[in-house]
């Protein structure tokens, strides 16, 4: 009986425990890989919404494409975007904005109906 728990624990000290903590190194490791990924995403989407600052828009999230948010652009930060509507001032977050545009105007300057 002895011998039997000597080779259990012997399983588990030399197979069991590193094979736990690899599994858990390579958890972290992509944990680090999609969170650096992810950073770059929302870097470039700042970087497109600071083009849209004193213009009004149409901003897209991830909810559908019938949730458009409208309003003018009037600060993008690292998290987020500072929108000013007829009711007042929203903010977005940009890990769910997919797409901003512009208010299209006619020759004569006037709002166009969007569809």
């Amino acid at each position: 009986m002895n011998s039997n728990y000597i080779i259990f624990f012997v399983l588990l000290f030399l197979i069991i425990i590193p094979w736990i903590t690899r599994q858990k190194r390579i958890g972290a490791i992509r944990h680090v890989l999609n969170r650096k990924k992810q950073n770059k995403e929302n870097y470039a989407m700042k970087e497109l919404a600071r083009q849209f600052i004193g213009k009004e828009c149409i901003i897209y999230t991830v909810m559908g494409m019938d949730s458009g948010i409208q309003g003018t652009i009037k600060e993008v930060s690292d998290g987020g975007i500072i929108v000013e509507k007829k009711d007042g001032i929203e903010a977005i977050n940009l890990e769910y904005v997919t797409r901003i545009r512009e208010w299209p105007r006619n020759a004569k300057g006037k709002k166009k109906q969007v569809f």
